[in-house]
């Protein structure tokens, strides 16, 4: 599969306050601009934020693009607000990377994956840092639902994780292996029977009678069986995560939140339990969070729709960013009934 390339002799400029002004927008305009050969400014970088600029995260995802890409780069620095990013080809090959602290791996490595499926060669990243952080997917996100809407997209992609990493000591290990694929075009449309409810309590250097407390409120509220609850103890931390598993038959959608200082377990399940809840309400099959990580891959597709609940500010922004680099329209229409219909087109 050729990349959809287009003149790359143009500069594309990005404002990095459109829509909710995040880091969101940096991830995008660095995948597009590999996937189509096109050199980009990005200016005003995460501009709507408490500390504007490239914090660590967002640094190993460009320092980790411009490897990829064999890319010159300009304003590389922490805390830059513009930076100038022209790629030359997408290699693949082995690569390893360290983030440091718990600065998101699952982010860094939605930044880099779709090009990888254009590259020159197999890819086999290992990432370290965080693997749940409260900003960003969680692995489990990753790897259970994320992953396998490519697959189902024609992708070949794994992901594994060698080491949980916690918040805010880091230290997570996410290998990620990539093939070169051809993406089709994918209609997911009804969500279907639920297949199965699950849910895992992780808990890192901490008692596990946290992650016990919250399961028991995943089984008295949800109607969990016992059999689909899972404590799992894991080395490093402190730190601890409940994630519910909502297997139908259009996919699985995860649900994560995370144990914080002083935050009871009963409340860091009764989180969950409300996403879950929120979910289920709805003949919806696409989550909010995966709508948004749908829309590049769904671009580079070509095409396809889906349906979902009201789309956040990070999927609206991710769409406003798609149409700059694609000759794409990404069209969200209100259904009723609290359902959205998202299709991405050929303009």
């Amino acid at each position: 599969m050729d990349a959809p390339r287009r003149d790359v002799r143009e500069l594309v400029v990005v404002d990095g306050s459109l829509g909710e002004g995040g880091g969101q927008v940096l991830r995008t305009s660095l995948a597009l601009s590999l996937v189509t050969g096109r050199a980009v400014r990005i200016h005003s970088i995460r501009a709507k934020r408490q500390k504007p600029g490239l914090m660590r995260q967002h640094l190993a995802a460009l320092e980790c693009a411009a490897e990829i890409g064999e890319a010159r780069v300009t304003g590389a620095g922490l805390g830059s607000r513009e930076i100038e990013f022209e790629p030359r080809a997408i290699r693949g090959g082995r690569r390893h990377r360290a983030i440091g602290s718990a600065g998101s791996t699952t982010l860094v490595a939605q930044t880099v994956l779709p090009a990888l499926l254009f590259a020159d060669a197999d890819a086999e990243l290992v990432f370290e840092g965080g693997t749940h952080n409260p900003l960003a997917p969680s692995f489990d996100c990753l790897e259970r639902s994320f992953v396998p809407a490519l697959r189902g997209m024609g992708a070949a992609v794994a992901v594994e994780l060698e080491r949980h990493g916690f918040h805010p000591a880091g230290a997570g290990r996410v290998c990620v292996r990539v093939r070169r694929s051809t993406l089709r075009p994918i209609e997911v449309l009804s969500r279907g029977a639920v297949l199965a409810i699950r849910a895992r309590a992780i808990v890192a250097g901490l008692p596990e009678h946290i992650g016990r407390r919250e399961l028991d409120v995943a089984r008295d509220k949800l109607g969990i069986e016992k059999d689909d609850c899972t404590l799992v103890t894991a080395d490093g931390g402190p730190g601890n995560a409940l994630v519910i598993d909502v297997e139908c038959d259009s996919g699985t959608e995860v649900f994560c939140a995370l144990g914080r200082i002083g935050l009871p377990a009963e409340r860091v399940a009764a989180e969950v339990v409300r996403d879950v809840k929120a979910y289920l309400r709805h003949d919806a099959p696409i989550g909010p969070h995966l709508a948004d990580q749908l829309l590049l891959p769904m671009a580079l597709a070509g095409g396809g729709s889906f349906r979902t609940t009201r789309p956040t500010t990070h999927t609206t922004t991710n769409a406003r960013v798609i149409e700059v680099f694609l000759p794409l329209r990404i069209e969200m229409v209100d259904e009723g009934a609290g359902v959205w219909r998202i299709a991405v087109r050929q303009s």
